[in-house]
């Protein structure tokens, strides 16, 4: 039996505004955005070769509570620059050693050990961690 994640809910404040973050900022395909009346829509976007999608979903009240969604990429410091590059704000490069956070790149780009993280306009925070292979 496979289980595989589809979609993600994420609650947002303004979806015209999230769904721009996403996808001018973030480079997200938009895979629907469809309106039934005036207080129904659906925005589903899907990341550039993922098979999980995220549906954004009007909730002022949990727009940001969804935290540590990853994204995985195998050039992180390509990704880093593209996201800049379109006026996204990334945080620095973080590694994890001992079970503490520190600055910088994995010294030896070990595939999971090197980060950087982005948050949307609601405060929803992405980790952009380095995979170049799988173990």
């Amino acid at each position: 039996m496979d289980w595989r994640l589809e979609v993600v809910i994420l609650p947002v404040g303004d979806i015209d505004r999230a769904k721009d973050f996403y996808v001018n900022g973030m480079g997200f395909h938009c895979d629907v955005d469809y309106r039934a009346g005036e207080s129904f829509r659906v925005v589903q976007l899907t990341p550039p070769g993922s098979a999980a999608s995220v549906t954004l979903m009007t909730n002022p009240a949990a727009a940001g509570s969804v935290q540590g969604l990853h994204l995985v990429v195998s050039d992180i410091e390509r990704a880093r620059a593209e996201l800049i590059g379109r006026g996204v704000a990334a945080s620095d490069f973080f590694h994890f050693d001992a079970g503490q956070q520190r600055p910088g790149l994995e010294p030896n780009r070990a595939s999971y050990g090197s980060f950087f993280s982005v948050t949307d306009p609601d405060g929803t925070g992405w980790l952009i961690q380095e995979v170049s292979e799988r173990s």
